[in-house]
């Protein structure tokens, strides 16, 4: 299954959805005539589960390097691209040379970001194998890494060449990884589309069961949302932004929670907050708060968490670090209704202490 990515202010590019790995080399292959050399960027864990898978499709045609990060968010780090640009510099890899960024979110992120730098641009690839970055952390051209306590606060934009996604991996990739990606999949349809929220809720155990079917239909049309948006607003100029529904908050409790939650786990709990807020402002019903709520519980992703009061400040400290922030106030991403959401300016501290609450689950309560 072929989706394009087509832009008039950047390069284009299409997405396919496959069943196994059999089909990229001859995707890959004609795309850089003139490459001599690929380098698979990838984790300590990913690699040795499908460098086999890989390898072999493209030895006859290039030499193929490889360079593995420890796995976690600890390597989406500047020193850990930094690395990336030597290794790729001491192997002589040429600008007609071509990236292939094999893992999750974070391998994605660092491997775009180092294509990026690399003599000032280089071809990449991408292989997603969690579900978050087929969702979403491939797809776009945001690339980025963490620094000093902040979530991707140094990056680039620069869109891949090719994202290859083989949905056999998902076989093996562990419940709580899957489900966090789904967090991103359950946001895509409470920004801009109703009709796949409920299809969500009605496919519950189907996608709970990982029917490949369902499975591929269900990211079909989670990329979809996400395309027609990226390709309006690629440089997040406008409703680009509307994609970071959950992700304000959330960003700032996992900096703060520092790697106990996974990206997609602070992402439900970003999105339980916005839509608190969002009845709060009185922009959706009480009753529809409590459904978006209430709908992540039956993808095992949180809705609260146990935070020290004393700490609130520390995360609206976090939070007030955002990107999308201007002039000193908060900006969020809020819903209008279940499948339609909107940038909120001057958010008040309250409103925002008044989340924190909700989210907050102490032994007492």
């Amino acid at each position: 299954m072929e989706i394009p990515v087509v832009s008039k202010r950047t390069d284009s590019y299409s997405i396919f959805i496959e069943h196994d790995f059999s089909g990229f080399k001859e995707l890959f292959v004609p795309l850089f005539p003139e490459a001599k050399k690929v380098c698979i960027i990838s984790d300590e864990t990913v690699y040795p589960l499908y460098r086999e898978s890989v390898e072999p499709l493209l030895k006859d045609s290039y030499e193929v390097l490889s360079f593995t990060v420890p796995s976690g968010e600890a390597s989406k780090d500047i020193n850990v691209v930094l690395s990336i640009e030597k290794y790729l510099k001491d192997h002589n890899f040429s600008r007609s040379d071509v990236l292939i960024g094999l893992g999750g979110g974070v391998v994605t992120d660092i491997t775009g970001f180092a294509a990026s730098l690399y003599h000032r641009g280089v071809a990449h690839v991408f292989i997603p194998t969690t579900l978050l970055a087929m969702a979403d952390a491939s797809i776009g051209g945001k690339n980025g890494v963490d620094f000093d306590g902040l979530k991707n606060i140094i990056g680039s934009f620069k869109m891949p060449s090719l994202i290859y996604m083989p949905l056999n991996v998902l076989e093996s990739l562990p419940e709580r990884e899957f489900y966090a990606g789904f967090a991103e999949i359950m946001k895509a349809g409470l920004l801009a589309d109703s009709k796949f929220y409920m299809w969500l809720v009605d496919n519950m155990y189907e996608i709970c069961e990982k029917d490949k079917d369902t499975l591929a239909t269900m990211l079909e049309t989670a990329i979809n949302i996400k395309k027609v948006i990226v390709e309006n607003d690629p440089f997040e100029k406008g409703d680009r932004a509307l994609l970071n529904l959950g992700h304000s908050i959330g960003h700032a409790l996992e900096s703060y929670f520092a790697g106990s939650y996974l990206h997609g786990e602070t992402v439900a709990l970003g999105c339980v907050a916005a839509a608190f807020i969002s009845w709060k402002l009185n922009k959706i019903s009480m009753e529809d708060y409590y459904e978006v709520r209430d709908m992540f519980v039956p993808f095992n992703l949180p809705i609260s968490i146990q935070i020290d009061k004393s700490d609130y400040e520390d995360i609206y400290s976090r939070l007030g670090k955002d990107k999308k922030n201007t002039s000193g106030s908060i900006n969020l991403v809020l819903l209008k209704k279940i499948g339609k959401a909107e940038v909120v300016k001057d958010i008040s501290k309250d409103l925002i202490m008044a989340s924190l609450d909700e989210l907050n689950f102490t032994d007492e309560d």
